[in-house]
């Protein structure tokens, strides 16, 4: 007697995303921003679904990406932040964030301060009390 032969289809792999591929400007914001992010205590890159994600510890709270060619920043805020830098066009909602996240188009102008603040703000906002006791120790 033969066995059965299952008939259960296997999923197809996924496919794998490839590497953003970047202009100079964007290049040179992305730089920048790592240099910010890696300064923050316990603070890692890595990255996923084909871009640089920041984590304090475990947790993501700063995303390079780039949506329709357009490079961005996205930024794990809380929800006052996000109603409130909603209203600047700069800002968009991160598609994948549920309501947790808001990002910002870099392609243009913006402010690199107000970044370094969203920066902090995200960072202290996902990391453990020991990376903060540590941020709070800096001069």
């Amino acid at each position: 007697m033969r066995p059965k032969m299952s008939t259960r289809r296997h999923p197809q792999p996924r496919e794998r995303r490839k590497k953003t591929t970047l202009t100079s400007s964007a290049e040179g914001i992305l730089l920048e921003l790592r240099s910010l992010c890696l300064s923050l205590p316990e603070t890692v890159e890595r990255n996923s679904f084909g871009h640089p994600n920041f984590l304090a510890g475990k947790k993501a709270f700063v995303t390079f990406e780039q949506f329709s060619g357009r490079p961005s920043i996205a930024f794990r805020l809380d929800r006052r932040n996000i109603e409130r830098l909603s209203r600047n066009p700069q800002f968009f909602a991160t598609p994948y964030g549920r309501g947790q996240w808001l990002s910002l188009w870099v392609d243009a102008a913006f402010d690199w301060s107000l970044v370094e603040q969203l920066v902090t703000v995200s960072y202290r906002l996902v990391a453990l009390k020991r990376m903060l006791a540590a941020l709070n120790q800096r001069p």
